[in-house]
Formats: structure tokens, sequence, C-alpha cells
């Protein structure tokens, strides 16, 4: 069955129901997401929103972590919640025969975190914890910084994880404030999959009936820099490690937003056969992978890149990067890459449509995004129909990804 959407009402507030029924096997998906209640709610304390999450996997304060684990393991309910950038979310999964129990545990949790010294000062531990193992991932090292250079002076310039002194000058007030702010009715939309009954979302409203109503927010959108600005960053590496990345300027609602998918699977996520990995790998083998892509958000729209390479040859591995973009922005794809694009794009779909957390996710992510329910059927025809005029006159129009920033992790 195709996701329906619905909506409830809990405090005279009404909330968005996403549904995708399977019948399948009993089992019951139910997230909780928190619409501008991500890390890009920080503010000045990067890591709050992370380590709102952390803090609601410490069970409730009248049980505490243990007892309250106890209690979910024994019924075989998983309650968690994790932060993205844009929204927060909590998530909740048992089988159908448990519903009831795991949405007691749900309202218990929602109406009785555990907001403790103990608990805040375990998470933080943790937190720091984590950090620091980061500091030899120079993955993580020079990806993070690619954010600062393309989203200097905005919240997405600051690790979402945060970083050891952030995340130690956040207090237990930080943690209620942001909870008590952000977990409300009116940034909420609930997406549930599974075997769904008529009773559920009556049961559901009776269990959030303890958040409050809140504030609804507008999620900004950031453009990122073109600068062309550069990073180095020197540690005991045999290997450079290059992040490269520039604007993008579409937004989620673009209607060519079909052709900017088919153009970055050829330049560079479309794995062997893309400009990047042919010309990279294939023809100068200078790296083991090299790979672009577009990201699209509601906040914010970009280019970025990747590659792992030898430290002496880092600097002919950036310019041959460079240089492929250019050819690919001035000459445009040829139909050959068209017409091979099409067939995995069309062909794969059935792939990334198969299991009911699929289904969901993307039923909800079209929600979310404003587009109207099926909206990937009618893109995959747009991908069917596309020329290779249509897609080479995107392609030029789209200048701005040679406005290239660089955060590279290497050695002396």
């Amino acid at each position: 069955m195709a996701a329906t959407i619905n909506q409830i009402n809990i405090d005279d507030t009404k909330i968005t129901t996403i549904e995708e029924q399977d019948h399948r096997l009993p089992l019951l998906n139910v997230q909780l997401i928190f619409q501008v209640s991500g890390s890009i709610e920080d503010k000045d304390k990067p890591g709050l929103a992370k380590m709102c999450a952390q803090i609601l996997g410490e069970g409730t304060k009248a049980l505490g972590s243990s007892k309250f684990a106890e209690k979910l393991a024994s019924d075989a309910i998983h309650i968690s919640a994790h932060a993205g950038v844009e929204t927060f979310v909590i998530e909740l999964s048992a089988l159908k025969e448990k519903q009831n129990e795991a949405l007691k545990r749900l309202k218990e949790l929602l109406s009785d975190p555990n907001l403790t010294q103990e608990a805040l000062q375990k998470v933080k531990t943790k937190m720091v914890g984590k950090l620091q193992a980061k500091e030899d991932d120079f993955d993580y090292i020079a990806s993070k910084n690619l954010k600062k250079l393309l989203y200097e002076g905005t919240p997405l310039a600051n690790p979402k994880d945060g970083t050891p002194k952030s995340i130690k000058s956040i207090t237990l007030k930080d943690v209620e404030n942001f909870l008590h702010t952000h977990l409300v009715l009116s940034r909420l939309i609930i997406a549930m999959g599974g075997d769904l009954d008529s009773k559920l979302q009556a049961k559901m409203a009776q269990a959030l009936s303890s958040l409050p109503k809140g504030q609804s927010a507008t999620l900004p959108f950031y453009q990122a820099s073109g600068k062309q600005k550069e990073l180095i960053v020197k540690k005991q590496t045999k290997q450079a490690y290059i992040y490269f990345g520039a604007p993008f300027t579409m937004h989620v609602n673009d209607k060519e937003l079909y052709k900017a998918k088919v153009a970055a699977f050829i330049l560079g996520s479309g794995g062997f056969g893309s400009r990047l990995m042919e010309t990279i790998r294939v023809k100068h083998g200078l790296a083991y992978s090299a790979y672009s892509r577009i990201n699209i958000n509601k906040s914010h729209s970009y280019f970025s890149g990747y590659m792992q390479t030898k430290l002496d040859s880092q600097k002919k591995a950036l310019e041959l990067t460079k240089e492929t973009i250019h050819n690919f922005v001035t000459k445009g794809a040829t139909q050959e890459e068209l017409q091979q694009t099409k067939k995995f794009l069309l062909g794969s779909e059935p792939l990334r449509n198969e299991t009911m957390n699929q289904r969901l996710n993307r039923a909800f992510m079209e929600y979310y995004r404003g587009y109207k329910p099926g909206h990937y059927k009618e893109e995959l025809e747009q991908i069917e129909r596309l020329t290779l005029e249509e897609l080479n006159k995107f392609i030029k129009k789209h200048t701005e990804i040679e406005q290239i920033s660089v955060s590279i992790v290497t050695n002396d």
C-alpha cells in the first residue's frame, strides 16, 4: 500500500501523520520527528542537540537508565533518539502485541526524562571521549573543516558532535531549555509504519499528551561560500585526505532537481564510470576512490567531494579534480553517459523501495520537502524523458561548482 497522510489532534494542535501499512510481520515502527530542532539550533553550544538525544537514552528520572532499559528489554521494545542537522527524532519499535507497553514507556520517557546531574555527566564523559578518539580520524577532521570553510559564520560551521570545550560547557539548564523549546507538538510530524491498527492514532495522541504545544519555527537557509578557501591540517599520516566543496544554487523544491541528480551521478556519485573516478583512479591511478555529490537540504545546498591519495600526489590529484569539474561544466555530458545513468537510476528503483522503512522514509521526505505524495514516480518519468540538450543546458548553468574550497589533512 502507498503511504497515507493524515492528521491527529492533540491539545488543539493538528499534527500530520504519515502512515505506511505492512501486514506481513506483526511489527510497529514509529518516528517522532521534530522540525527545526537539530544541530542547526545549537546556537553557541555546539553538540547541544546531540547531547539532548543522548540524555533521552538514559531513561527516566524515576527509574534511571538501567531499570528503564530492563523494562524495554523485557518486552523487546526499542526506543532511541538522535539529532540531525534540521530535525530531532525519537524512534520506537516493538512487536504489535506489545504496542500498549511501548507507548506507555514512550509517555514515561517524554514526561519524565532523566534530567539529573549524574546522567548529564555520564553523557558528557561519553561524548568527550568519542571526540578525543576522533582526533586521529583524518576523514572526520577534513570533512568537519570543509563545513567550516563553506559555512563560516553560520550554525552549519559548527560540528554537530560539538567540541570537548563546548560539551563541557553545557549545563542541565541548557538541556532542559532545549527539550522544552524543541520537543513540542507545534514542530512534530509522526511517521508510522508496519502492522498498524485503527486505534493506534488515538493511543498515540494519549502517549504524546504530556508534550507542550510550544511554538513552531521557520527553518533558515544558508548559502555556501564561493570564496575558494583552503585549510590544511598537518598530521602524522601516510596519505593525504582531500575534501572539497562549492556552492550549489538549488533548493529542495526546485523543478529541475531531477536534472541535478543525473548530473551529479555522471560527474562523481556514480562510482566506476563517473568522470572523477575515471580520471583520478582509472586513468592516473592517484586514488583508490574519487567521489562527488550534490547535497540539497531545506536549510542548505552545496556541492562536495573527497579523495584519499599519496602525499606526493595530492597537488596533481587536486588539479585534475578541478580540471575535470571545469570540463564537465563547460562541455557537459555525453549521450552515452546520459543513457547509462538513466539505465541505472530507473533500473535500481525497486531496490530503493523494498522495505517498509524505505517506503516510510521516502513518504516522509516527500512531505517534509513540500512535494505531493508519489513525487518520486513523477521524478523518474522526468529522468526518462530528459534529453542531452536539456541536461547540458542545466550543467552549463551551474558554474558555481567551480568555486571550490578545499580541506586537506596531510603530512609535512
